[in-house]
This record gives structure tokens, sequence and C-alpha cells, in this order.
């Protein structure tokens, strides 16, 4: 029994090792860049979609697209009646914040992987540019 149960773990112990190296086994920077790259593009690809998505009563997401390591959420904001020069000087600050505390909260896996989220808001009546929220994990530390 004792020699069956050596036996059994010296056949199984360099698999075991091997699994381990693996495990251990360095990606090139330049590789995991390509990989980040590549998740970056799926993702943008699989929510794209589902667009456009209503997220509330003032919100749609209209398009989701990557660049490099980043994939950027572009949203149109109903803000009627304010102007946009309202919306900016008003709400500018409230909605990095929560923007910021939600992405550290909800896409903490991209963000370890050091892939950055870029969000772009724009007005429903003007379409100009109302926003723009750059989050990477250094983003997280700061709140």
């Amino acid at each position: 029994m004792l020699t069956k149960l050596l036996l059994t773990l010296l056949i199984t112990l360099p698999i075991f090792a091997s699994d381990k190296q693996m495990q251990n086994r360095n990606i090139s920077t330049k590789d995991m860049k390509t990989q980040n790259k590549q998740i970056a593009k799926l993702a943008a690809e699989e929510i794209n979609k589902s667009l456009p998505q209503t997220i509330d009563k003032y919100t749609i997401l209209k398009t989701v697209v990557s660049e490099n390591t980043t994939i950027i959420y572009t949203f149109e904001l109903n803000i009627a009646p304010k102007t946009d020069e309202t919306v900016k000087k008003e709400d500018h600050r409230r909605m990095k914040e929560a923007v910021t505390r939600g992405t550290c909260a909800t896409s903490k896996r991209f963000l370890e992987a050091d892939i950055s989220l870029k969000y772009i808001y724009t007005s429903a009546t003007t379409k100009k540019e109302l926003f723009q929220f750059n989050i990477n994990q250094k983003s997280c530390f700061k709140l």
C-alpha cells in the first residue's frame, strides 16, 4: 500500500511542478500590452452589440470603442432645459466623482489589468462634449 502511494506521488510530482511553472511564467510587457489591447477590443465589441442603451431618464449609452488599452464609452445626456455651459459648471465635479467611484467598484479587473476607461458625455441637444473622464487604476487610489 505504501509503495503504491509513493509511486503515485513520484508520478504526479512532475505534473504538479510543471503546472506551477506555467502559473509562474512571466509574460513580457509587450505581450501583456498586446493581450490587453485585444481584451479591450473584444469587450468594446461585445458591449456595442446591445447599443444604444437607455441608462436612466437623462442618459443613453451610444457607443463603446477601444483605443489601444482604453475602452471608450460615449453617452448622450438630455440636459434640457439646462444649457451646456450650466451643466459643465454645475455638474462636472459631481459627475466625475460618481463615475470614478462607480468605475472603481465595478471595473476592478479591467483596471488591475492596466486597461483604462474613458467616459465621454455629450449633449443630446447640441451634440457637443460636456464632460470627459479618464479613469485608470491610479484614479481609484485618489478616492
